[in-house]
C-alpha cells in the first residue's frame, strides 16, 4: 500500500507519524479514514485493493458515524478513526475485512496505524461513562483522555502488557498451537502479564503453565503493539532448562520441538512471533 510507505527509510528515527488529538480547523486536503464496523475495517477492493480510503470528508460515504476521533498526521496527511453501527453496509468498491485477515494482507506500516486506530475507537466506545460514579464523561482538552466532570476520574486508552517468548533447545525451537489458530499453524508461547509481575516472571510462569517446561537465560528481544485486543507484546528469547512438554489442553492443544528442516506453517511476517522465529532461523544459518 504505497500511501503508507515511509519516505525516509535511511533515518529510522524519522517520525513518519505525528500523534495528534485536536482535529485541524478548516482542513482543505484529503485525509485517511480508518473506518470500523465492530472489529472489521473498511478497505478498498477496486483501484488500489486493500488501501485505506482517502477522502476530504467522511460524509462523502453517506454512512452514519457513531463516533469519530482525530489520530494525527502520516507524512503530512491527516488521519481519523471512525466507528460505524453494526448494520452499516460497505460502499461500492469497498468491503469490511476482519482485522486478523487484514493483518495478513496489508503492509507492516499500514497495520501499525490500523492498530492505533482500532484501539482509539475501542477506548472511545468503552469510556462514555465513568466506571466510578456513572456520570457521562467528557473529552479532556489536548489529551487522548476522558474525564468525569463529577468525580474527576480520568480514563486513558488501556494498554495490556503481554509476553511472547521463543524457546530454543540446541538447534530446535519450541512451537505450539492454540485451538484458535488457523489449521496447521504453530507459533510461540504468549500470555498477559499479571498484576505485580515483571515481564520476565510472566515468561517463566506462562511457559510452565502452558507447556510444563522450565526455562533459563530469559533475554529481551523487542516489542510490538497488537490490537487483539489492546496488547503491548514484549518479546523474549529463552533457553530450555528442564521438563517434558505437557500442553495444558486449554491455551495450548499441541506443542513440539522443531528443527529448521521440518517447520510447520508459521504466523504472518509482520507479527513479533514471526520476527522472533525468523531471528532464530537466521542464527541457524537459514535465509528468511
Amino acid at each position: 500500500m504505497s500511501i503508507m510507505t515511509p519516505t525516509n527509510r535511511e533515518n529510522p528515527t524519522y517520525p513518519k507519524f505525528i500523534l495528534g488529538v485536536e482535529p485541524p480547523a478548516g482542513r482543505t486536503e484529503k485525509a485517511l479514514w480508518f473506518i470500523f464496523r465492530g472489529r472489521d475495517i473498511l478497505l478498498k477492493v477496486r483501484k488500489n485493493p486493500g488501501a485505506i480510503p482517502k477522502l476530504l470528508d467522511f460524509g462523502e460515504f453517506g454512512l452514519p458515524a457513531v463516533r469519530e476521533q482525530y489520530l494525527g498526521m502520516l507524512e503530512g496527511t491527516h488521519c481519523y478513526s471512525v466507528e460505524l453501527p453494526a448494520d452499516a453496509k460497505a460502499p461500492e468498491g469497498m468491503e469490511f475485512v476482519d482485522l486478523r485477515k487484514a493483518h495478513s494482507e496489508i503492509s507492516e506500516g499500514c497495520f501499525e496505524l490500523v492498530n492505533k486506530a482500532v484501539q482509539v475507537v475501542e477506548w472511545d466506545r468503552t469510556n462514555q461513562f465513568c466506571s466510578r460514579c456513572g456520570t457521562k464523561t467528557v473529552q479532556k482538552p489536548g489529551e487522548r483522555g476522558k474525564e468525569c466532570p463529577s468525580c474527576g476520574e480520568l480514563f486513558y486508552p488501556r494498554i495490556s502488557p503481554a509476553i511472547i517468548v521463543l524457546i530454543r533447545k540446541g538447534h530446535e525451537v519450541l512451537l505450539a498451537r492454540s485451538p484458535n489458530f488457523p489449521p496447521g499453524v504453530y507459533s510461540l508461547i504468549a500470555g498477559f502479564v499479571e498484576p505485580g509481575e515483571t515481564a520476565e516472571t510472566a515468561v517463566a510462569r506462562e511457559v510452565w503453565e502452558e507447556v510444563g517446561l522450565k526455562v533459563k537465560n530469559i533475554t529481551y528481544f523487542g516489542t510490538q503493539a497488537w490490537p487483539f485486543p489492546n496488547s503491548l507484546m514484549i518479546g523474549f528469547t529463552a533457553e530450555y532448562d528442564s521438563g517434558d512438554i505437557r500442553p495444558d489442553g486449554f491455551e495450548i492443544e499441541d506443542a513440539k520441538w522443531f528443527s529448521v528442516e521440518d517447520l510447520p506453517a508459521l504466523p504472518g511476517k509482520i507479527s513479533i512471533s514471526r520476527k522472533l522465529i525468523d531471528h532464530f532461523l537466521k542464527e541457524e544459518g537459514m535465509e528468511v
